[in-house]
């Protein structure tokens, strides 16, 4: 039978998985959709309201899933994790109730508005409800990302012992809560959000423009997709930079205050200097694939590049392996290969980038059928690297669930068996699973219908100006 630890975590791992998806979705979408919506309010050209209603679809039902799929996570911590919820649930649980009870709730109070009121409501208050929806998005990441940040780096705590068992109390909440990790994760998973977003629309973007200029098919509204393609890249343009040069800084954040989790990045079992940074490497043999080493490897590969980035420019620095820490090595082969392949894909999306802007700057931005082809195969390799980032840093923690303070195993709920585990390990497989399906499907059907026509568009341009509606800042005429 299964480990019931094992099987926790394999369960924990997929909720995970499957939920970050439209976290990621929402928060990237919500600086997209103020813009637009900003756009459409001031008089814009009618593609804005098109991009408005067009994207404001994929990101209502990415927060209604993101929100089931959250609350599962959620509960898992009272059915698998019991031990740890009673150890830090003080300090665990009240970020997570503040992002329910501050930003969900700011969050889902004004989307109604934001989905449905455009014809009922003032321009300024529609406005104000598209930046409180999009604020409440990050909101929840702050609170999120609060209470995971702790875990990897805790302090305002103090450990006591009641009833027999170790409680963790809080006893300094702005140490805790703004922790040393915080700042790191929030800048990292934000600006990562955006840039997957942008991603995805290029992505989709490219495939109609595609069509349209190179293979020389009638695409309806093609100016929609024109736009979208534009607007995306001046995106990732921002955005993919970003993250290579806070990722840099992050990386070092990370040997400072969790030393074996960087030497499990970088494969080093032997303190030693001169570290390689790999970006590319090769097994040369299998059983490299589950036991990598640094110095064995054959790939492209920056000489001393893992000391440099860990010293902050000195590439002769001494980087602590593996086998000096009394604590078990975390899987090394996960954490080693989901760095690497997340490393290549942010240098690969910078290249997109850059790639796209030139091409926009002499004039065949939508001519390179190239470039579209690789925007297209590149639409959800934001989102892979965003959760291979979450793999690093969930499985180079281990084997501790709180650095330094308990373990993973000592989480468990201790009367939790092997069967119990397995049995809705398999049953979370399949309902995520179905899930994932019908959110693909669902998303796949709006951007076949693309974008409201002018008709459609017309049609809902009836309403009362806003200097005629007497309640006017409020509601206004059905």
């Amino acid at each position: 039978m299964l480990d019931p630890i094992i099987a926790s975590r394999l369960q924990f791992a997929l909720t995970t998985i499957v939920h970050i998806i439209f976290p990621v979705m929402s928060m990237g979408l919500a600086p997209f959709l103020i813009y637009f919506t900003w756009r459409d309010i001031r008089g814009g050209a009618p593609v804005y309201e098109q991009l408005r209603r067009f994207w404001t679809k994929i990101f209502a039902i990415s927060f209604v899933v993101g929100t089931v799929t959250g609350i599962v996570l959620e509960f898992e911590f009272g059915t698998n994790f019991a031990a740890f919820s009673t150890a830090a649930g003080e300090l665990f649980g009240g970020p997570l109730a503040v992002e329910g009870m501050m930003a969900f709730m700011l969050e889902a109070t004004f989307l109604g508005i934001f989905v449905f009121g455009r014809e009922r409501v003032s321009d300024r208050l529609y406005l104000v409800s598209s930046v409180a929806v999009g604020l409440g998005t990050w909101l929840s990441a702050v609170w999120i990302l609060i209470a995971n940040s702790w875990m990897q780096t805790p302090q305002g705590y103090e450990i006591a012992t009641e009833n027999g068992q170790t409680v963790i109390h809080l006893v300094d909440p702005i140490a805790a809560y703004l922790n040393p990790r915080f700042p790191y994760m929030f800048v990292h998973m934000q600006n990562a959000a955006v840039e997957s977003v942008a991603l995805f629309m290029a992505g989709v973007a490219a495939y109609y423009v595609y069509r349209h200029h190179v293979w020389g098919y009638a695409v309806e509204n093609v100016e929609f997709w024109e736009k979208t393609l534009k607007i995306a890249l001046v995106a990732l343009l921002i955005t993919a930079p970003l993250q290579a040069v806070h990722g840099d800084l992050y990386a070092r954040h990370v040997y400072e205050t969790q030393p074996q989790k960087f030497a499990a990045m970088e494969a080093v079992w032997d303190t030693e200097g001169y570290v390689p940074e790999y970006i590319f490497a090769i097994p040369t043999d299998l059983s490299q694939l589950t036991d990598p080493r640094a110095k064995e490897l054959f790939g492209i590969g920056i000489p001393g590049g893992a000391s440099w980035l860990a010293s902050g420019g000195d590439p002769t620095a001494e980087i602590r392996g593996l086998n000096s820490f009394e604590s078990a090595a975390p899987p090394v082969a996960i954490v080693f290969w989901s760095f690497r392949a997340m490393v290549g894909m942010g240098f690969w999306f910078i290249v997109l980038a850059f790639w796209g802007g030139y091409r926009w700057y002499t004039g065949d931005l939508f001519e390179d059928g190239l470039l579209h082809k690789a925007l297209m195969a590149s639409s959800v390799l934001g989102i892979l690297a965003v959760e291979l980032g979450w793999v690093v840093t969930e499985v180079g923690r281990q084997p501790w669930v709180i650095q330094g303070i308990l373990k993973t195993s000592a989480g468990v709920s201790p009367g939790l068996t092997g069967a119990e585990a397995l049995t809705t390990l398999v049953g979370f497989v399949g309902v995520h699973a179905t899930i994932l399906a019908l959110y693909t499907y669902v998303v796949a059907r709006i951007i076949r219908s693309g974008p409201p026509g002018e008709e459609e568009l017309n049609s809902t341009q009836n309403r009362q100006p806003e200097q005629e509606t007497p309640s006017q800042g409020v509601v206004g005429d059905d």
